[in-house]
């Protein structure tokens, strides 16, 4: 158990020191936030989103990480029914079933091909961050852009007053290199923290899969299934 709460203190550790940031320099995060409030608020909500899915998924892991460490060790009697493990308990407790290593091999992949729907929902999360930081820069440049195209079009270089009217234009364009800058920068910042989270979820994942390989390796060799024909 002590790998798994390593990762589970790190992934504390670290979205305490962001939320602690974020408190320090909570008029910074605002007004990178109000510069466009509805793409910039799809940011951090699916950055929060992200961050609660990897403790979520932590969470369930450690039940059945304790459920397995409990059989093997002969104490069957916590009563817990494990999910992610549930292939592996099926046929440990099945008593009309041998498990052999080709048995053993299907048993393994089917639980990593359940640690792997979690971890693409990790991913899909991080590569949407990315993506929303990269809609966010483009469609602040279309606005700049068209607002410097509008502001050349629209001044009269013989009026007196054409430099207070740029000034005035200047606006628009101004406001899309904003657009531009805060949705890329939260973007980015939000894929890291969800990118790092997710990889001490792994750390944690692939420490169960190796234990449990090795717990159920051990096992057959000590009780071998019958041979195959």
């Amino acid at each position: 158990m002590k790998r798994f709460h390593r990762n589970l203190n790190i992934m504390s550790i670290a979205t305490a020191g962001i939320l602690v940031l974020a408190l320090i320099f909570w008029r910074t995060v605002l007004n990178i936030a109000i510069t466009n409030i509805l793409l910039n608020g799809i940011i951090i909500g699916t950055t929060i989103f992200g961050i609660g899915l990897c403790f979520a998924n932590m969470f369930k892991l450690l039940p059945e990480y304790k459920w397995m460490h409990a059989y093997f060790e002969g104490r069957t009697g916590s009563g817990f029914a494990p999910k992610l493990l549930r292939p592996v308990s099926m046929a440990l407790h099945n008593k009309h079933i041998h498990i052999t290593t080709t048995s053993l091999s299907e048993l393994l992949d089917m639980v990593m091909t359940r640690i792997e729907d979690d971890r693409d929902w990790i991913r899909y999360v991080t590569n949407t961050l990315i993506f929303l930081g990269l809609l966010g820069t483009f469609w602040g440049l279309i606005l700049t852009v068209g607002g410097f195209a509008d502001l050349l079009v629209n001044l009269d270089f013989s009026n007196e007053y054409v430099l207070q009217e740029m000034q005035l234009g200047m606006a628009g364009p101004l406001s899309g290199m904003a657009t531009a800058f805060t949705s890329s920068l939260l973007g980015l910042a939000g894929s890291l923290i969800v990118g790092f989270l997710g990889l001490q979820l792994q750390f944690a994942q692939n420490t169960m899969f190796t234990e449990l390989t090795d717990f159920m390796t051990q096992y057959v060799l000590q009780k071998p299934g019958t041979p195959e024909s």
